[in-house]
Parts: C-alpha cells; structure tokens; sequence
C-alpha cells in the first residue's frame, strides 16, 4: 500500500553536541496555534538527521489520528529535546506531529511546504496520495480551513465541523521531555523506536551509520537527489555529482511506475518506490554493488564526499548493466528476474539478479550467458516457485540472495553444458539443494475461496502474465525478452560490412548483445 510522504513537513537538522543549559520552563502541551506558520514554536522544531523518513502512515491512518484530536480523543505524548541553540527535537512523534502540521498547512505531500523541499518536482504517485488522503480527511473530518470558517460563518460548514471547532482552541497534545546532552537524545530515539513500530535491524544500521557512504548513497538513491540533503557538508561540486548520480539510478530502477494489478509487462526493476522494504533494499544493493559485506562492513565516515560518489558511481554501473540504455546493459527483464507469477514483487530476486550478475562479470561468463539466455528465462518462468522455497529455507531476505544467485549460476552451467532441464535440477537438488520440491508450485493459493466469482488483485495480474508472456517482445540476437527500457536498434548486417540503415536490415536487441556480445 502506498504510504502518505509527510517528510517535507518538519526539517532535519544535525544534533547539536550540547542541550540547552538555559533555565526556562518547557512547556507541556502544544496546540493547533503551536504549528501554524506564524507560530513561536513551529519554526523552531526539527527531526533529528538519523530519523527514519515520515511516510510510513497510509491515508487513513493518518485521516483517524486528525479525527480524533479534533474529536478530543487520548493522544499519546510527543517526546521533545531541546538543544542549546534553542531547536526542537522531535524524538518520537514525528508522525502524530506531522499529521496535524499536514492539516493546518493543506500539505499532504505537495503543497508549499513539500514542493520545494523535491526541487519542485513531486512524484506523480505522491501528488495522487496526497489527493486521496486530501478528499478523505475533507469528508471525514473537514479541512483546517472550513474549521477556521466555522467560528466565523458556522452557516456554511457541515454541523460537525462547527461543533468541533469550538473544542479546537483547547484541545492540546503532552509533551514530554528528554534531558541531558544529544547522545542521551539519541540513544532515546533507538529505545523508544524499539517499541511501538520497531525499526527493523536494517533501518537501525543505515540510521546508525548515517554518515557513511553507503547511507548517504541510499537516502539520495531513494529521493533520486532531492529531499533532505544527507550529503549538505560535502562541496557544492561534490552535491551536485550525488544528486545527478542518484536521479540516474533512480529512474533505472523505478521507471516506470509500477501499477497493479499487472496490466503491462513494462514493469519497474525495484518495485514501488514508496513500499515497507525500500530503504533496507536499496542499501543492500549499494553494499552489494561496492563488495561491502552487511555483516561487517567496516567503513569509515565520508567528510569530504569522494567516498560516497565512488559508491555511487559502482551503483550506477551496476544498475546500468542489469536494465538500461547502455551499451553495457544485458535489459534483463523485471518480469522474470524480480516479480512471482502472480505480479507480486520479490526484493530478494532482486538481489540476487544484482549479485548473480556481478558474479557473471567478475567470472568473465557474460557470452556463455548470453548463449543459453533464452533457456534460463524460460527456466525463471518455468520453475518462478523456486525462489519462494529458498526464501523460505534461509527465512530472510539478507540470508537468502546468495543462495538464490548460486542456485542460477548452476542452473546456467548446466545449459552451458547442453543438458536438459529436468536433468540439471535433479543434479543439484541431489547435491546442494535438497530441500528443494520440484513441481510444488506457486508462492499462494490462486482462489480466494471456493465461492468467489471475483477476481483477486494477484489472479487478474497472473492472468495478464501468463497470456502475453509467449507474446513478449524478443532479442533477435539472444531470444531473450525486451524490456521498454533497455532497447537497441541492430544492423542484421553490420554497417563495417556495408549495411545500410533502412528498415529490413533492422532488428530489435539487447544493448550488450548489440555492443558487446555480436562484436
């Protein structure tokens, strides 16, 4: 589901090393008039800079929580630090916060607080949440302006509107307050976060590790170079390289946007931009990429930048090579090496194509690859269920990758080796998978229920992918399917041998098997 993008709406800033030492009297509630622009108080507020993003709330989540603090319902406290400079911290209530900042400012993601905080530019897929979450929180509970209009002219808003806006002026959230200096702040944030909706293991590393390359190559990958600037202390130079290497690799891997159900084979390599596993993802790939080993990754902090440029730089060309325009990129198709058959995403079959290709380069395995492709792809679609019963062996995405990978990388020995398919599988399954059941199939059940004439979300996208799988555009040169993304125009006959460029000496290929492969 897709989440509403809050982040604009309270700035990051680095801790400061010191809290306030001044003896003044926190105050301990807030109130609408707190968070209005104009306000004492909301100028002054931040989000620490290793806080997660604030876009982990649906629509409707965030429509009941405004509904009920205008309802008077119990809210639980928002826990503040203050620093010696006079900033406010939010420590935990970021969302609850942000919500209410939202409403006031009729800025769901895409009002005049968040445009200018992406450059102007807001994914169409946040501006159509930010819509939707709008036309919700109107008919539910009203607009913070009609609440405005209430106390002026209650013969124009709704009944409801009018009763609560006169409770709205003394209605008020706690506060509570953290003491001691930002590293007792910190070490807050990590135990409280452990609680409630407690960040997974991956999401603690990239927070704790903000200042190293790879974090700071995540946060710009995933906000494709816009957003709260991770890397603001490098040179204006070095920013600028991170922010245009981040939109490139980006827009490889979450162009176009992914709709479901599955009505297109024109499908993004990552996913949806905007899901629960992006953040820990993206990292992975940049560590894979850059042979950093997630166990034990030993990296030193970027000061300058060079480091986090150089991290990026590997994971463009990585990116590139597994989906793109270049003339590097084997346009593996997102159906078959990222998605079940069902439609449904698979972040380790990601992974484990971004490992198993780097395997291929490194082993000098591209041609012998290229060869049998057809073969493999087939094999993917084939035997899709494979990947479930790894993943389901090692129980985590992190542990599951590799194992995946090397499972490929035999089955493209055994073609390599001309042998058949179901010869291939009984060799491994014998000697290194036997955990593995061949022809237990599919990840879920394809019926919703024995009664149901309706289609569920992930049969109408099987339906879709198994009518017009054998339909795919192929490579003329490998077989292999064709991508929207990655698309070469090839002379059958090359011009060095005197062809010419009209359309029957034309045929559709891979980049790599035009520039690389047939050369």
């Amino acid at each position: 589901m897709v989440k509403v993008n809050l982040d604009a709406l309270i700035p990051r800033e680095d801790f400061e090393i010191k809290a306030s030492t001044k003896a003044i009297k926190k105050i301990e509630s807030i109130a609408i008039r707190d968070i209005t622009p104009d306000s004492f108080f909301f100028p002054a507020v931040r989000k620490p800079d290793f806080q997660r993003e604030t876009n982990e709330w649906d629509e409707e989540r965030v429509c009941q929580f405004i509904k009920s603090f205008v309802e008077g319902d119990l809210i639980p406290a928002i826990i503040l630090w203050r620093s010696e400079s006079g900033l406010i911290f939010v420590i935990d209530g970021s969302h609850r916060l942000s919500s209410l900042i939202a409403w006031v400012n009729d800025d769901y993601g895409d009002g005049l607080i968040s445009k200018p905080f992406y450059n102007g530019i807001v994914p169409d897929e946040q501006l159509n949440i930010a819509d939707r979450t709008r036309k919700l929180i109107d008919k539910k509970v009203g607009s913070y302006q009609n609440f405005k209009l209430a106390l002026e002219n209650p013969d124009k808003v709704r009944d409801d509107i009018v009763n609560n806006a006169r409770e709205l002026g003394v209605l008020a959230i706690q506060l509570q307050w953290v003491e001691g200096n930002s590293e007792k702040a910190e070490d807050s944030f990590f135990k409280i976060n452990q609680q409630s909706t407690p960040l997974d293991t991956t999401e603690i590393k990239l927070l704790r590790s903000r200042r190293k390359p790879n974090s700071i190559a995540t946060r710009a990958i995933i906000n494709s170079g816009t957003g709260h600037k991770y890397w603001s202390s490098f040179s204006k130079e070095k920013q600028c390289q991170v922010q245009e290497l981040a939109k490139e690799i980006n827009n490889i891997l979450f162009k176009p946007p992914l709709q479901t159900p599955i009505k297109t084979l024109d499908l993004p390599v990552c996913g949806k931009l905007y899901s629960n596993e992006t953040l820990s993802m993206i990292l992975t790939f940049v560590n894979i990429a850059n042979h950093v080993e997630d166990e034990n990754p030993n990296i030193e902090n970027d000061e300058t930048g060079e480091t986090t440029i150089n991290f990026l730089k590997q994971a463009k060309k990585v990116a590139q090579r597994f989906n793109s325009n270049h003339p590097s990129s084997l346009g593996l198709h997102p159906l078959l090496y990222c998605y079940s058959r069902s439609g449904r995403y698979r972040t380790v079959s990601f992974l484990a194509t971004v490992y198993f290709v780097i395997k291929l380069v490194e082993t000098k395995h591209l041609n012998g690859f290229i060869n049998i492709r057809a073969e493999f792809e087939q094999f993917l679609f084939d035997y899709n269920y494979l990947v479930s019963q790894i993943m389901s062996k090692y129980r985590s995405v992190q542990k599951s990758y590799r194992p995946i990978a090397e499972f490929w990388l035999k089955i493209v020995e055994g073609l390599k080796s001309n042998k058949k398919i179901d010869f291939i599988l009984e060799d491994i399954v014998n000697n290194n998978f036997n955990y593995l059941k061949i022809g237990y199939s599919h990840d879920l059940p394809t019926s919703t229920s024995a009664v149901s004439q309706n289609f569920s979300q992930d049969q109408k996208s099987e339906i879709f992918i198994l009518e017009t799988f054998s339909q795919a555009p192929r490579c003329q040169i490998c077989n292999g399917l064709i991508h929207c993304n990655s698309i070469s125009i090839d002379h059958k006959k090359r011009k060095r041998d005197g062809g010419s460029a009209n359309v029957d000496n034309g045929q559709v290929t891979h980049p790599y098997c035009n520039t690389g492969y047939k050369n």
